[in-house]
């Protein structure tokens, strides 16, 4: 834990600061960089071998020149579709999740699964946070403001747990989560989504909506979280990396942002803010 909290005071303020005044184009990079490694890991727990580390790299490099692609057209028609399907995916995921053992087994057709569902949980998460911080001049508090949400979540859940957690809400697939987390999770965002909004300038009927969509990704984000440990169960992994002390890797660290950016981002837009 304390390693866990060293590391978050450390990156969080680097992190706000990038988002809020980072001009977009710059900020595309890192994030890029750490979905790219998001994607580095989530081959391994696909199931490729580290004998097959140039496919790995291929298949990174393939989603590098995607996103290369997507940025010229993340405010055009294709950039809205790969949003559209990421938030399409995240129902199917959850059918999975009921489903667990469903590819277990280390075969070639549950890797190509596995990797194709990678692909629709990180390049519509990537495509949406640039959606949002390209949508606003500087500072980019839409960008920020989405990320706090799963950010808050998680902290309000872990202290919930701690708390009251006593029934598991998905034991075979995460042990550590549990049901009072999720209500300390919605609790708290609830709370976030609406000061956040109000200090956005968002009020009446559109802050009520700002505050049932920010629920509505916060239950994704826990979905999103709920399948990272369920490809990792099926790796036979604790952690996706190293990346991060005391936290794990990048998918660790993203995968509840990974489900909820391209539910938020469909629904900013939906809702006209």
């Amino acid at each position: 834990m304390k390693q866990r909290i060293i590391t978050a005071l450390l990156l969080t303020p680097v992190a706000i600061a990038l988002i809020l005044v980072t001009p977009s184009v710059w900020l595309a990079v890192p994030i890029a960089g750490l979905c790219l490694l998001a994607c580095w890991e989530w081959t391994r727990m696909a199931g490729l071998r580290s004998s097959q580390r140039p496919l790995r790299a291929v298949l990174v490099a393939l989603c590098a020149l995607a996103m290369i692609a997507l940025w010229y057209q993340a405010n055009d028609t294709i950039g809205w579709i790969v949003i559209i399907a990421g938030c399409i995916w995240w129902p199917f995921a959850l059918l999975w999740l009921k489903h667990f053992p469903f590819g277990a087994a280390p075969t070639r057709e549950h890797t190509l699964l596995k990797l194709l569902a990678g692909v629709l949980v990180i390049l519509p998460a990537w495509t949406a946070v640039m959606q949002l911080h390209r949508g606003q001049p500087a500072p980019h508090t839409w960008s920020l403001y989405a990320l706090v949400l799963v950010w808050g979540a998680d902290t309000f859940a872990y202290l919930a747990g701690r708390r009251w957690g006593t029934t598991k809400l998905a034991p075979a697939i995460s042990p550590g989560k549990t049901i009072a987390g999720v209500y300390g999770a919605i609790a708290g965002s609830a709370i976030v989504a609406a000061l956040g909004g109000w200090w956005l300038g968002v009020r009446g009927i559109s802050l009520f909506g700002l505050v049932v969509l920010a629920l509505i990704a916060v239950c994704f984000s826990v979905i999103g979280d709920l399948f990272e440990s369920l490809i990792k169960r099926h790796a036979n992994v604790k952690d996706s990396g190293t990346l991060f002390p005391g936290h794990g890797g990048a998918c660790d660290r993203l995968d509840g942002v990974f489900a909820a950016l391209p539910i938020f981002a469909l629904g900013k837009y939906l809702l006209g803010l």
